[in-house]
C-alpha cells in the first residue's frame, strides 16, 4: 500500500486555500525539505488551480510515493478513466531529457505494476514553468506532453475520456503496486509463505504458478507410483527460473513440513547472499537466531559440489527425494569433473577401490548426479533449470549431456520437457529426436516460462547488449535510442563522475548501487577499481549504506562470478582492455604479469564475451560504463586500448555524462 502527501477531490482542492493545501503537503513530508521545494509546491498549487478551474469531477494527489523505488510523483490527476502523471520542473527553461525520462518511467511503472492503473489511460505530462514563449521544442516525444503550464487546462480536456466512470481515489491510492522483485526480495517472500502471486505481475505470477503446479504433479505422481523422473524447465531471459526452483522447494516444505527437496547451484555467491538474506530477515521479523535459520536453509539451498561429493560414498543415499539443479546446462563434462576430482578430492578417491574410483572418474557431472539420485529404492525427481548464453566457465557439458547420460545408464527414468527445449539456444545443432531416442519422454508446455519477470522498461536491455557485443552497431544504435527513453545508459571517462551519478539516482530511495567489472580487468586498478581484491558477496549485496564492505561504498568491485544470478539497481561498469575494440571488431585478451596475451581458444573467447554480457545486464534501473583514458607511459594501459571502444560507443549513440 502506498499513499500521497495530499489527496482530495478536485472539487475540494479548488475550494481550499493555497496555504491550507500547502500545510497538508508539508506535514506529509518526513524530511526537512529545502525552501526551493516548498516554493515549488506553492507554484504547483497555483498552476493546477488555474488549470482545473473548469471544475471537472475527479481527484488530485500531491507527492504520490511508489513503493521500493521510493520515487515521488509530483502530481496525479484522476479524471474519469484517465490518470494524468505530472512532473513539475518549476523555473526550468528547457524540457530536459532526464525530466522527460522521469515522467515517462513513472507512467510506465504505473501502467505495468499498479493494479488500478492497468486498465486506465495513462497520460504523462512534463511542466517546465520557466520555458520562454519563443522556445522551440526539438525532438518532441510522442508519448510525453510538454508544456509550460499555460496549456494544462486544454491538455486535461483533450486527453480525458468523458464517457468513462471516474476512478475511485481511495481505491486507486491504496492499490497493490507490484514491481519486479529482485531474487533476494522474492526468496524472502517465498520463504515467509507468500505465493508468487504476491510478488510478481499477474501474467508472470500465473506463468510461474502453472510451471510450479506442473512440477508438483510430476512429484506427486512419481511418489505415488514409486517412479524416477527428471524434468527440464526452460524460459525466456529473465523469466525467473531460479525463482521457480526456490518456489518448488519452499512449497514442498510448507505442505509436508519436511526437507525432502533442495535447490542446488554452483553459484556460491548466490547461496551465500540468499542464505544470509533469509537469516537476517528471520531475525528482524521474529527474532529467530541467524544460526538456526542458516541451519534450516542449508538443507534447502546447497552448493552442488557438496551434494556431489556425498555421492562418492557408495553406501550413501540422498536424504532428498527432489532436487532442483540451477543452470543445469553448466554441469561439468567428464574430463572437467575427472580432472577436478583427481586434483581436489584425491583424499576421498584414495579411500575407494580401483573399480569404484574408475567408475566415478568415468562419469560426467550429470551422470554422477543422476546415479546418486537413482540410489533411492522408491522414488526420486530431478528438476533441471535450463538457461542459454550465460556460460562463463570452461568444461561445461551443456544440456545434451543430461540426455546422453539418461540414454547410457538410466533409460527407465521418465523424462519431461518443455516444447521449447528444441531451440538451438539449448541444444545447438543436435536433433531433439536423436537426443531422446529410446527415452520415455513427454512434452509438457507448462514447463516453459514464457513471461519475463524483468521490469518492462528493462526488457530490451539484453537485446541491446547482444547487439553491442556482437559488433552490430546499427542494431545497437536503434535499440539504444528506444531503450534510453525509459532506461538510462551513460558512459564516462571519469570514475568519480560515474560514482556521483549512481549515488544521485539512489539518494533517498531503497535502491542499491555498486561497482562491477570483469575478473580479467586487472588494469582498472590504476583508476581505482581493484577487481583482484575480492568482495564478500553477502556483505556487498546486503550491507547497509554505512557498511564500508557494502556495494554502496563502491570501494570493492564485484566480478561477473560474484553477481551472476543477482542484480543491483544502478551500476558502474568498468570496461578494461581485456575485451578490446580493435580495427572495427572486438579482440580478446587476458592479463599476464606486465602484458596482455591474446586469447585464441574459441571457448575462452566466448566466456569473456559472456562475462561482459553478464556485467551489462545486472542493473535493474540503469548503468554507466566507465572507459579509462589510459596512460601512454604504461604499456598495459595504452590510450588506444580504450579510445576505439569509446568511439564505438559514441557511434552507437551512448550519451556521455557531463
Amino acid at each position: 500500500m502506498s499513499d500521497a502527501f495530499y489527496k482530495n477531490s478536485i472539487h475540494n482542492f479548488l475550494r481550499q486555500s493555497d496555504d491550507e493545501i500547502f500545510g497538508i503537503i508539508a506535514a506529509g513530508d518526513r524530511y526537512d525539505t529545502v525552501a526551493a521545494q516548498k516554493d515549488a509546491w506553492m507554484e504547483q498549487i497555483r498552476v493546477l488551480k488555474y488549470a482545473l478551474a473548469y471544475a471537472p469531477s475527479g481527484s488530485i494527489l500531491f507527492e504520490y510515493t511508489l513503493p521500493r523505488v521510493g520515487g515521488r510523483i509530483d502530481n496525479i490527476l484522476l479524471i474519469n478513466n484517465t490518470v494524468f502523471v505530472i512532473e513539475f520542473k518549476v523555473g526550468a527553461e528547457t524540457y530536459a531529457s532526464d525530466a522527460i525520462r522521469q515522467v515517462r518511467t513513472y507512467a510506465f511503472d504505473l501502467q505495468n505494476y499498479h493494479e488500478e492503473s492497468r486498465r486506465c489511460k495513462i497520460v504523462p505530462v512534463l511542466v517546465a514553468t520557466g520555458v520562454p514563449d519563443d522556445y522551440r521544442k526539438h525532438d518532441v516525444p510522442e508519448d510525453v506532453i510538454l508544456t509550460d503550464g499555460d496549456e494544462l487546462r486544454n491538455i486535461f480536456i483533450r486527453n480525458t475520456d468523458t464517457s468513462c466512470t471516474t476512478i475511485n481515489m481511495d481505491k486507486w491510492a491504496n492499490s497493490r503496486y507490484v514491481p519486479t522483485p529482485t531474487i533476494i526480495e522474492a526468496a524472502k517472500a517465498l520463504y515467509n509463505t507468500h505465493s508468487v502471486a504476491d510478488i510478481a505481475q499477474n501474467t508472470a505470477a500465473e506463468n510461474l504458478t502453472k510451471t510450479s503446479d506442473a512440477v508438483q504433479r510430476i512429484i506427486e505422481q512419481s511418489k505415488q507410483n514409486k517412479q524416477k523422473s527428471i524434468c527440464f524447465i526452460t524460459g525466456v531471459p529473465g523469466a525467473g527460473k531460479t525463482l521457480a526452483g526456490l518456489n518448488i522447494v519452499f512449497a514442498n516444505q510448507k505442505t509436508t513440513g519436511q526437507s525432502y527437496s533442495c535447490f542446488l547451484t554452483g553459484n556460491q555467491p548466490l547461496v551465500s547472499v540468499l542464505s544470509e538474506a533469509l537469516a537476517l530477515d528471520a531475525y528482524k521479523q521474529n527474532g529467530t537466531s541467524k544460526s538456526l535459520t542458516h541451519s534450516k536453509i542449508k538443507s534447502s539451498i546447497q552448493i552442488i559440489h557438496h551434494f556431489r561429493d556425498r555421492s562418492l560414498n557408495e553406501a550413501d543415499v540422498p536424504t532428498e527425494n527432489v532436487v532442483i539443479f540451477d543452470e543445469a546446462q553448466r554441469a561439468w563434462n567428464q574430463r572437467m569433473l575427472s580432472d577436478f576430482m583427481q586434483k581436489k578430492k584425491g583424499a576421498i578417491l584414495n579411500r575407494l577401490t580401483d573399480d569404484q574410483r574408475a567408475h566415478f572418474l568415468a562419469m560426467s557431472e550429470p551422470e554422477l548426479l543422476i546415479d546418486y539420485m537413482n540410489r533411492h529404492q522408491d522414488w526420486a525427481v530431478i528438476v533441471c533449470l535450463v538457461g542459454g548464453g550465460q556460460d562463463i566457465n570452461t568444461g561445461e557439458a551443456g544440456i545434451q549431456e543430461w540426455f546422453a547420460s539418461l540414454k547410457r545408464s538410466f533409460p527407465d527414468w521418465n523424462v519431461y520437457v518443455s516444447g521449447d527445449i528444441t531451440a538451438s539456444e539449448y541444444l545447438g545443432d543436435q536433433s531433439f529426436a536423436e537426443l531422446t531416442d529410446g527415452l520415455k519422454c513427454e512434452t509438457i508446455k507448462e514447463l516453459h516460462l514464457s513471461v519475463s519477470l524483468r521490469a518492462h522498461r528493462t526488457s530490451d536491455v539484453a537485446g541491446f547488449v547482444d547487439s553491442l557485443l556482437d559488433n552490430d552497431a546499427a542494431a545497437a544504435a536503434e535499440k539504444y535510442k528506444r531503450l534510453s527513453e525509459v532506461y538510462p545508459i551513460y558512459m564516462t571517462r571519469d570514475l568519480a563522475r560515474a560514482k556521483q551519478w549512481v549515488r544521485e539516482q539512489t539518494a533517498g530511495k531503497t535502491l542499491r548501487h555498486g561497482l562491477i567489472a570483469s575478473s580479467n580487468g586487472r588494469r582498472l586498478r590504476a583508476d581505482g577499481i581493484w577487481i583482484e581484491s575480492k568482495c564478500k558477496p553477502e556483505k556487498w549485496f546486503l550491507g547497509e549504506r554505512d557498511d564500508i564492505k557494502s556495494s554502496y561504498f563502491m570501494e570493492e568491485a564485484a566480478s561477473e562470478f560474484d553477481i551472476q544470478g543477482l542484480e543491483i539497481d544502478y551500476a558502474v561498469v568498468g570496461w578494461d582492455a581485456d575485451y578490446r575494440y580493435v580495427d572495427g571488431k572486438f579482440e580478446y585478451f587476458k592479463p599476464s604479469g606486465s602484458r596482455w596475451l591474446s586469447i585464441n581458444q574459441e571457448d575462452k573467447r566466448r566466456y569473456l564475451k559472456n562475462a561482459y554480457r553478464v556485467l551489462l545486464t545486472r542493473a535493474r534501473e540503469g548503468f554507466v560504463i566507465f572507459v579509462p583514458r589510459g596512460d601512454a607511459s604504461d604499456a598495459t594501459r595504452q590510450p588506444k586500448f580504450y579510445d576505439a571502444l569509446w568511439q564505438y560507443l559514441t557511434d552507437i549513440g551512448v550519451e556521455a555524462l557531463i
